[in-house]
């Protein structure tokens, strides 16, 4: 795969997840060439709250990662993602990237 991506798919999933997660899109080198993982915090309808200080602080510990993409590869990645962590605490969206480039 070359640098020519048109999308950015984003997860949020647990905390707890993580690894697994990130085990999974290293082994599909194939679509997924690289990523980014932010630390970050979920709150609203879906949020499970499942430790105390979650509990107490109204606010899920979460984990966002990033991956540039060509768009017509998201399709068969979620399709393998869903099918290996069967569960409503992970959502995804994509968004276009309209550039990419590297500074060397």
């Amino acid at each position: 795969m070359t640098d020519s991506y048109d999308c950015i798919l984003t997860l949020a999933l647990p905390a707890d997840l993580e690894e697994e997660v990130l085990d999974h899109l290293s082994a599909h080198a194939q679509w997924v060439q690289g990523f980014s993982v932010m630390h970050a915090e979920g709150f609203g309808k879906g949020t499970q709250l499942k430790s105390t200080i979650e509990q107490v602080r109204g606010r899920s510990r979460r984990r966002l990662v990033q991956i540039l993409i060509c768009s017509d590869h998201v399709d068969a990645l979620v399709a393998s993602l869903r099918e290996s962590f069967r569960t409503p605490d992970v959502a995804w969206w994509t968004a276009p990237v309209s550039g990419f480039g590297r500074f060397s």
